[in-house]
């Protein structure tokens, strides 16, 4: 799908200087995604990777753990008056036996994923696996290259600087997947998709990085994989360390260069002697 950026014309101002321009903007579209054929939930995201964001937000919620759970998904034809196919319309359809998610306000945007729950008790869902047994270590080293790495995987953000990014990668710093969104949350659901369409779940042994803050919902998200850490350039919220430390997960804020804080399963993490580590209470500006 080629609909990720979209061209403006506009007027670009710079000292006295009046310059028109076209310039490119990252695609902000609804996605409505049905199950079995009952509107489930509307998500404003940048389109590609449709198909992995509606099984990563299945996998977000509990109701799905293998690519075997859900039988079809297919965009839907007929999605406006005319019968025009807008390509913002998915059904998914589960298979036999597999129970759809307990009905709830499922509303988002793409700045806030879990505005729709009712309450906190509602978010922390069960997880089918568990972070904290998860045997990972990382080397200081390995972990201060992921930002970069991570950027230079940014192709779309490249054009219009508007979008979120999130990487999988190995505990040696290789790349798995990374995914981009205008919502961040949308982007994480998108590397659980592709997880779970290709049978990578849990993902153990790896490394989730994001390009923004760590919130309360990138930790469930994360939890909800089988993912063991939690890498952010910005800061978490108190929730989010809270469920990361009650889950057994690694998370690590204001991870700019050598600087990083780690505000829990600081086991993971072997540190180098004198590489300038920022120590857990050095907050950075973000």
């Amino acid at each position: 799908m080629s609909r990720v950026a979209v061209k403006r014309r506009i007027l670009r101002v710079k000292d006295a200087a009046r310059i028109p321009k076209i310039d490119s903007l990252a695609a902000e579209e609804p996605l409505e995604i049905r199950l079995d054929g009952t509107p489930l939930t509307v998500t404003m995201r940048t389109p590609g990777d449709d198909f992995d964001l509606a099984a990563g937000f299945l996998v977000s919620e509990g109701a799905v753990g293998a690519a075997d759970d859900i039988a079809t998904i297919r965009y839907c034809a007929g999605a406006t008056v005319d019968d025009g196919n807008t390509y913002n319309v998915l059904d998914v359809r589960l298979a036999p036996g597999v129970a759809a998610p307990a009905p709830r306000n499922f509303y988002t945007t793409s700045s806030c994923g879990v505005c729709g729950k009712a309450s906190l008790e509602a978010v922390r869902t069960v997880a089918r696996w568990s972070a904290a047994d998860d045997p990972v270590e990382l080397a200081q080293p390995t972990v201060a290259t992921l930002p970069d790495r991570l950027r230079a995987a940014q192709r779309v953000f490249d054009r219009t600087g508007g979008l979120h990014a999130a990487g999988l990668f190995t505990s040696d710093g290789e790349p798995l997947c990374v995914r981009e969104d205008v919502g961040r949350h949308n982007a994480v659901d998108k590397l659980l998709g592709w997880a779970l369409r290709n049978d990578r779940l849990p993902l153990r042994g790896t490394v989730l990085m994001v390009s923004g803050r760590a919130s309360f919902e990138l930790v469930q998200k994360a939890v909800m994989g089988g993912i063991p850490v939690l890498a952010a350039v910005s800061a978490p919220s108190s929730l989010a360390v809270e469920l990361a430390a009650e889950e057994g997960l690694t998370l690590i804020g204001f991870l700019r260069g050598d600087s990083m804080n780690v505000y829990t399963g600081e086991r993971r993490l072997s540190i180098t002697s004198g590489a300038g580590y920022g120590s857990a209470g050095a907050h950075s500006p973000g």
